[in-house]
C-alpha cells in the first residue's frame, strides 16, 4: 500500500487554495451577494434567512472556478514570466493541470448543486455565470482575448449577475432592480479597465488585443470615468424610486473618513495605483461592505 507523505498532502492542499486565489474577490463577492438579497427583501417583505449564506457560498465557488481555470489555461504562458510563474501553482509545480481540471471540476458542480438549492431563477442565472466563467479562459473560445466581449463577460460574471442571484433569493421579479444591476456591471466595467490600463504595457508586448489596447489608452481613460458617472447616476435613480433607503446614503457619508484613515497607494489588487481612482478602490470598497452590513443587520433587527 503506498502512503502519501504528509508534506505532499500539505503541498497539494496548499497549491489548490492558491490556485483559487479566494483573497482577491471574498471581499466583494459577499457584499454583492448581500447587496441583491437586500433588495429583493426590500420588496418582498421576506425575512433573512439560510438562503443568503447558500447563494454566498454557490457565488464563492463560481467566481473560484473562474479563476482556477484562467490560471489552468494560462499556465505555460505564465511560465514565460518569474513573478507570474510563482503566482500560479500550476506553472510552479504544486498541482498538475489535471489535478487543477479535477478540482475545477468539482468545485463548479459544488456551486450548480447550490444554486439549485436556490430555486430556478438562481439555478439559471448560476448556471449563466458558470458558462461565462469558463469560456471566459478557455482556449478554444476565450472571451478575454477578444475586444468587447472581454470587458462584458468579465463585468456580468463577476459583478452584476452575482447579483442577480442575491437577489432571486428571495424574489423572481427584478423589476426596476435592473437599473442597479446595469449599475454594478459597470462599476464592475470601469475595474476590468483600469486593470487592462495598468497592464497596458505588458499586455502589448505579450501580443495580446484587448478593449484597452484597441482604443488606445486616452479612449479608455474617458470609458472608466463614464462608466463610473453613469453607475453613479443609475445609483441615484434607485434611490430616488425607492430601492434602495435613503439612509444607507448616510453609512456611506459616515464611512467617507476610511478613505483618509486607510490611504494606500496600492489598488485593489494590491499592485501601485495606476491613477487617483486605483489609490481609493479599497477604501470605497470598505464603505460599501459597511453599509451592506449594517443593512443587514437593520433588516434582521426589524428596522
Amino acid at each position: 500500500m503506498t502512503v502519501v507523505p504528509l508534506q505532499l498532502i500539505r503541498q497539494k492542499t496548499r497549491g489548490i487554495l492558491r490556485l483559487t486565489r479566494w483573497k482577491e474577490y471574498v471581499t466583494y463577492v459577499t457584499p454583492l451577494t448581500a447587496f441583491g438579497a437586500m433588495l429583493a427583501l426590500r420588496a418582498s417583505g421576506e425575512a433573512l434567512d439560510w438562503r443568503l449564506l447558500i447563494a454566498i457560498a454557490a457565488n464563492t465557488l463560481v467566481v473560484a472556478y473562474a479563476f482556477m481555470i484562467n490560471d489552468i489555461v494560462d499556465a505555460p504562458d505564465d511560465a514565460l514570466e518569474a513573478d507570474r510563474a510563482a503566482r500560479n501553482p500550476v506553472t510552479c509545480g504544486e498541482i498538475s493541470i489535471f489535478e487543477g481540471w479535477l478540482v475545477s471540476g468539482l468545485v463548479a458542480a459544488a456551486a450548480m448543486i447550490l444554486y439549485a438549492l436556490l430555486g430556478l431563477p438562481a439555478l439559471i442565472t448560476g448556471g449563466i455565470t458558470l458558462a461565462l466563467s469558463h469560456f471566459y479562459s478557455w482556449k478554444p473560445v476565450r472571451l478575454k482575448a477578444y475586444p468587447v466581449t472581454d470587458i462584458v463577460s468579465h463585468s456580468l460574471m463577476l459583478s452584476g449577475l452575482l447579483l442577480v442571484v442575491g437577489y432571486f433569493c428571495y424574489h423572481s421579479d427584478l423589476g426596476a432592480v435592473w437599473s442597479i444591476v446595469l449599475a454594478m456591471t459597470l462599476v464592475s466595467s470601469y475595474g476590468q479597465l483600469y486593470n487592462q490600463m495598468r497592464d497596458y504595457d505588458m499586455d502589448r508586448a505579450a501580443g495580446l488585443y484587448n478593449t484597452t489596447i484597441m482604443l488606445g489608452k486616452r479612449v479608455t481613460y474617458v470609458l472608466m470615468y463614464a462608466a463610473l458617472i453613469a453607475a453613479a447616476a443609475l445609483l441615484i435613480y434607485a434611490l430616488v424610486i425607492g430601492l434602495i433607503p435613503l439612509w444607507i446614503v448616510g453609512i456611506v457619508v459616515v464611512s467617507i473618513p476610511l478613505i483618509y484613515l486607510f490611504r494606500s497607494r496600492a489598488d485593489a489588487r494590491g499592485g501601485d495605483a495606476a491613477d487617483i481612482s486605483g489609490s481609493v478602490q479599497l477604501q470605497v470598497l470598505m464603505a460599501a461592505n459597511c453599509a451592506v452590513i449594517i443593512w443587514m443587520i437593520a433588516q434582521t433587527l426589524g428596522f
